[in-house]
């Protein structure tokens, strides 16, 4: 019979097996996301959603009075990315055209966004039901707090539809502090080779330093 210990590690390891480590979903601030050019300027936050409801139909954002929208994500802490994730519009409603604008201190507006080259520019795929993943150079997207999403390009050219947006990376600050827990400090390092020689002199005869 198995230990209840037994059980919650098999439990621990089942959810992990299911997690994806590298979604970004968590990193993102997700109360000042907004958009340009929507019907209703709140659901740009609603397309920013967990991992398991990225198939979700029931809620998106929609152009309002053309085909071009502009999404902007701003992130709680830099992060380094290395794809896009989206889900789009069927049929007419399909942008067939991305350009990702990073590191913008103000949401990039349509005018601007004309005259800014992009850090990526990319035809998105038409006829794509699921949810595709877009891989990133990482070179350009490595020390990210901020994108501009600007879609536009309609197949009917009237206006656009978007069900989900997502990313893949890692936290920079995350992978900070995971350093800066592994190294020890070079004016610290003979105090700590001090200690280990104390602690192998007492014979393990006190275990905790007080």
């Amino acid at each position: 019979m198995a230990s209840g210990h037994d059980e919650d590690a098999n439990s621990v390891t089942a959810q992990l097996a299911g997690l994806d480590l590298t979604n970004l979903y968590g990193s993102i601030d997700r109360h000042n996301v907004h958009g340009l050019n929507l019907t209703v300027p709140e659901d740009a936050q609603h397309i920013i959603k967990p991992w398991d409801e990225r198939e979700d139909t029931a809620k998106y954002a929609e152009s309002g009075v053309d085909d071009q929208v502009i999404i902007h994500v701003p992130f709680t802490h830099n992060v380094r990315l290395r794809s896009i994730l989206l889900k789009l519009g069927r049929g007419e409603l399909t942008p067939r055209r991305l350009r990702v604008y990073a590191n913008r201190t103000t949401i990039v507006d349509f005018s601007e966004a004309e005259d800014i080259t992009p850090q990526l520019n990319i035809s998105l795929l038409e006829g794509e039901t699921a949810v595709h993943e877009y891989p990133l150079r990482a070179a350009s997207f490595a020390n990210v707090h901020s994108l501009s999403l600007f879609f536009s390009d309609a197949v009917g050219g009237d206006s656009l539809r978007l069900y989900y947006i997502g990313f893949k990376g890692d936290s920079r600050s995350q992978r900070k502090e995971g350093t800066e827990k592994l190294e020890i400090p070079a004016a610290n390092a003979p105090d700590a080779r001090l200690i280990d020689r104390l602690q192998e002199k007492s014979g393990g005869q006190q275990t905790t330093a007080r």
